[in-house]
């Protein structure tokens, strides 16, 4: 007897609406449109997650090789119950945000990754994905944890999340900070914003392609500036390898 091996590895995931797009103004004056992808979409999101792997300033290599092996779980269907929201400028790729319901009370994030940087993408693709926790999957909390300091800034203490240290993080098991309901109502007047239903021309725009993003992170020059700078508070370690910081000549 033939076993379909495919039915075993892959998960069951259970109904979950859908995530309905949003469109908001940017600071710049451009217009960003969040909305949910399907696993045919993709392709069309990892090479441009890909280059960020090698940029080592604010952990965008951790964040986003995890971002990318996530993204292929939900593509092979790996993960149970996952979900992807991309935010979009122009239908250039700005943000990408992941997570998953672990149960009807309670939900994961993964990550957030900004791949345009400055006016608070990052931050509204989070709050994007709140939202698709709290108000239309209607969890009562959901599971965070941070892994830099702007993440931290953004999360805990934008939010003021609690402490769950008793509860390991999917994310190789950290301890968990929780967004709950009352929390994310409190927040919600001041750090959700967007508006629905998405004008028809932005969002087919979106729709029609994942468009690379015009100005991503890229290395530093000295690719491991950024290691030496977290254990030198001189800002010599900054320097090139061989390079020595020039001593200040006397006056005479």
């Amino acid at each position: 007897m033939s076993i379909d091996l495919e039915k075993i590895l892959r998960p069951v995931d259970s109904p979950m609406p859908l995530y309905p797009p949003k469109y908001m103004t940017l600071a710049s004056g451009e217009t960003m449109v969040v909305r949910q992808v399907g696993r045919e979409e993709i392709p069309q999101i990892l090479p441009h997650v890909e280059p960020l792997i090698h940029v080592e300033r604010d952990f965008y290599n951790i964040v986003a090789a995890r971002v990318y092996a996530e993204l292929l779980g939900y593509y092979c269907h790996r993960v149970q119950d996952e979900y992807v929201l991309v935010a979009q400028v122009n239908g250039e790729l700005a943000a990408v945000v992941n997570g998953r319901m672990v149960s009807k009370d309670v939900g994961m994030s993964y990550h957030t990754l900004a791949l345009k940087r400055g006016e608070r993408i990052g931050a509204h693709a989070f709050a994007a994905k709140m939202e698709y926790h709290m108000d239309i999957l209607g969890q009562k909390e959901v599971l965070i944890v941070a892994e830099s300091p702007i993440g931290f800034r953004r999360w805990m203490i934008e939010y003021k999340l609690e402490k769950r240290f008793e509860i390991p993080h999917e994310l190789g098991g950290p301890p968990s900070w929780a967004l709950t309901r009352e929390l994310f109502d409190a927040a919600r007047d001041t750090l959700l914003v967007g508006r629905r239903p998405v004008p028809e021309a932005a969002l087919a725009k979106a729709k029609a392609g994942i468009l690379p993003p015009i100005d991503p992170p890229t290395p530093a020059a000295d690719f491991l500036a950024a290691t030496r700078s977290q254990y030198d508070s001189t800002g010599t370690a900054l320097l090139p390898p061989g390079k020595t910081a020039q001593k200040p000549k006397r006056s005479e």
